[in-house]
């Protein structure tokens, strides 16, 4: 899969799920539910032991798209493509890091906070950027940059829930990255159909 077709599934799916687990099981399981339930984009954080052995066994899943997050260096960033990644996901903006990516022409989303970093980002080959950490912005705030900088590809992360992906897709967004609301309530997979329909209803495909 090339980082365009990559990139166009992540905009499909309006979702990029985050699993950050304590043991490698809980990983396993926390992947299976997301997909189960629909989601079509999950990213294993390299904080979760086991990440790399957790996105080997499923990088092959049909139409979907298994990532890799917290991606520091081009050593990780390397580890995590031979094990199958199809994109990789970092908390800042890591020039070795996309410039690694963008030849081996796997998808890459690098965490930036201004639309200076976005566009230096964008510059230097990745497919997003990740607007990271997203509760300093506003959807408001990501509309009036795209009117200047439109061609920006932005997926907001960080405190994004079923309520408020809306109005990130409103604004502009791509997709939301949404972790902790999806894995860390009583009924995971209610959550990902709903955050799902929230994001389809904000599209008019419902």
């Amino acid at each position: 899969m090339t980082a365009k077709q990559t990139l166009d599934r992540v905009r499909d799916s309006g979702v990029v799920a985050i699993v950050r687990t304590t043991s490698t099981d809980d990983a396993r399981a926390q992947v299976a539910t997301l997909l189960d339930a629909g989601l079509r984009v999950v990213e294993v954080s390299l904080t979760t032991p086991g990440a790399i052995e957790v996105i080997a066994e499923y990088a092959d899943t049909p139409d979907a798209v298994i990532g890799a997050g917290t991606v520091l260096d081009t050593t990780a960033a390397q580890n995590v493509i031979d094990a199958g990644a199809q994109i990789i996901v970092s908390p800042d903006f890591n020039e070795d890091v996309v410039r690694l990516a963008a030849d081996r022409d796997i998808a890459s989303l690098p965490g930036c906070l201004t639309p200076t970093e976005m566009m230096r980002a964008t510059r230097a080959g990745a497919t997003a950027v990740k607007i990271f950490p997203a509760h300093i912005w506003t959807p408001g705030a990501l509309s009036g940059m795209l009117q200047a900088l439109p061609d920006l590809r932005c997926v907001p992360t960080g405190g994004v829930s079923p309520g408020s992906a809306p109005d990130w897709i409103g604004a502009g967004a791509v997709a939301v990255g949404v972790g902790a609301a999806l894995t860390r309530v009583d009924d995971p997979a209610a959550q990902a159909r709903a955050l799902l329909a929230s994001i389809a209803q904000a599209r008019g495909d419902q």
